[in-house]
């Protein structure tokens, strides 16, 4: 017998309708420019000298390409020990986040009980609080509780995460159809495995997405390092560039300032063009529906 072909029917371009976007496609289409040019012009100038990059020649490369910038931004310039804080910090805490959001958004979304609406409120005005109004009242209760260090930091960045992380996978969780649990419940699974054996994988996209959002706050995290970070073996990348443009006054490597802003974007970077896919899911997408 024939194999029956597939006939593949093309949408009709509707012209009106795009024209009347074209005024947005011409803004996308300059930002991107202006963002390819402006990263293009940074990894320029961190393979050139300071001389080049303050005469505006960086994309002549005269005297060569300077990959030695990398290799003394990574050594002299102490981002290696930036780099491995700022990984640290960002590991721990997400991981810990979501161990702790997880469930808790599966609780405060799947179950009624006293309190529930109070809490999900108390998420919402914890997020609405800034950083800047309650750092002192932080610094005065480590400082009498004796925490320092880098398990402080660890802990500030998991505190603060934890509402947003909640909030965000509220939505999913009760997306999801209590079916799952039905079925589950029916071939004994107590309610903890449930969670994690078959609720929690469903809502994966969402996991990913909020990890690297996560991820990106605490890897871009300034103010709160710059108060807590009491010595330099501590110091994540962002306190790091601030203490490297200000040696920048005494050296003048203007080079290996570059090269280190390449590197500390660099894991921002990688995450989104491997992981873009995932990230719209986790935005746009919710749960199985019920």
């Amino acid at each position: 017998m024939a194999k029956k072909e597939k006939v593949v029917y093309k949408e009709k371009v509707n012209w009106k309708k795009e024209a009347a976007l074209l005024p947005g496609y011409l803004i996308v289409l300059i930002w991107i420019a202006f963002t390819a040019i402006f990263l293009i012009w940074i990894l320029a100038a961190s393979l050139s000298t300071t001389r080049e990059i303050m005469s505006g020649s960086v994309f002549k490369f005269e005297s060569g390409v300077h990959w030695e910038n990398y290799i003394n931004a990574w050594t002299a310039s102490n981002v290696s020990v930036f780099f491995m804080n700022s990984l640290m910090y960002a590991i721990i805490s997400c991981t810990v986040v979501i161990l702790i959001a997880a469930p808790a958004a599966y609780a405060l979304s799947r179950y009624t009980f006293l309190g529930n609406k109070p809490i999900k409120t108390s998420l919402i005005l914890a997020m609405s609080i800034p950083e800047v109004m309650i750092i002192m009242p932080i610094y005065a209760l480590t400082a009498e509780l004796g925490i320092k260090g880098r398990i402080l930091l660890i802990l500030l960045y998991i505190f603060i995460r934890v509402p947003f992380t909640t909030t965000y996978l509220l939505n999913f969780f009760a997306s999801l159809s209590r079916s799952y649990e039905e079925a589950a419940a029916i071939d004994g699974c107590t309610p903890g495995k449930t969670f994690w054996k078959i609720m929690l994988p469903l809502v994966q996209p969402a996991l990913v997405t909020v990890t690297i959002f996560n991820f990106l706050s605490v890897w871009n995290e300034f103010f709160m390092a710059l108060i807590f970070a009491s010595s330099a073996d501590m110091t994540p990348v962002g306190v790091g560039l601030l203490q490297i443009v200000n040696g920048m006054k005494y050296t003048g490597n203007y080079g290996g300032l570059f090269a280190a802003v390449v590197i500390v974007f660099l894991p921002t970077f990688l995450l989104y063009i491997f992981l873009s896919e995932k990230i719209i899911a986790g935005v746009t997408g919710g749960g199985v529906k019920g």
